[in-house]
């Protein structure tokens, strides 16, 4: 089941990039609130409450309770500005969610056990994660904060697909209704070893002459 996690705001009346910069020269965030049957919402948040709330998981991928005064509107976090250089939020952008219709939205992966298998045991093979998360599909109430991958029997050769991954009831993937060629790897064991023969492999070729692939295609 979804978990939610509350946060206060406040309305936002003046808009424009000049009450934007005073805000946030107040240590507020400047926000919008859109979707739904609603009209877009200007909106201003506490900027500590909010930066400290950003370290963690579930506030990019759980569903959020913006509460106005009591008023409680379910959203998700669509869009986050980040200053390029100092420790401060430009914009946020929320997205209204309705408990009856279906949501799409991306979700981290916990890799479980690798330490522990015969993979992760073994100094000369290499772990890859070739996903950290994946987009689902369900209703809001289905929505769960991470998918948990358990690898303790993974041995060097096995890879890991999207079909693979154990869904909470209610929850899909869109990409598997696309066909088998979008099933694709999320995890992939194999000896580190393989990556440098094809490194070098790859260098060999390209160091060959051009003059000595003309007189070999002559032979």
């Amino acid at each position: 089941m979804a978990t939610t996690h509350e946060i206060k705001v406040e309305r936002r009346e003046d808009e424009g990039k000049g009450a934007s910069r005073r805000l946030r020269h107040a240590a507020k965030i400047p926000a919008i609130v859109y979707g739904g049957e609603l009209k877009p919402v200007s909106i201003q948040l506490d900027h500590e409450t909010v930066w400290l709330a950003s370290q963690n998981e579930w506030f990019y991928s759980s569903i959020l309770d913006l509460s106005l005064g009591g008023d409680v509107q379910k959203v998700l976090l669509r869009d986050m500005q980040r200053h390029p250089y100092k420790q401060l939020i430009m914009h946020l952008d929320f997205q209204r969610v309705n408990d009856n219709e279906t949501l799409r939205t991306s979700v981290p992966l916990h890799f479980l056990n690798e330490d522990t298998s015969p993979a992760g045991k073994s100094s000369d093979v290499v772990v890859m994660h070739e996903l950290n998360e994946v987009e689902v599909e369900c209703l809001p109430k289905d929505l769960p904060e991470y998918l948990e991958i358990d690898l303790a029997a993974l041995s060097v050769g096995d890879i890991v697909h999207l079909s693979d991954i154990k869904l909470p009831k209610g929850v899909e993937i869109p990409a598997l209704k696309q066909g088998k060629e979008h099933d694709v790897a999320v995890v992939i064991a194999k000896h580190g070893q393989e990556d440098v023969v094809e490194d070098e492999a790859a260098e060999e070729g390209a160091e060959v002459p051009a003059s000595k692939v003309a007189k070999d295609d002559d032979k």
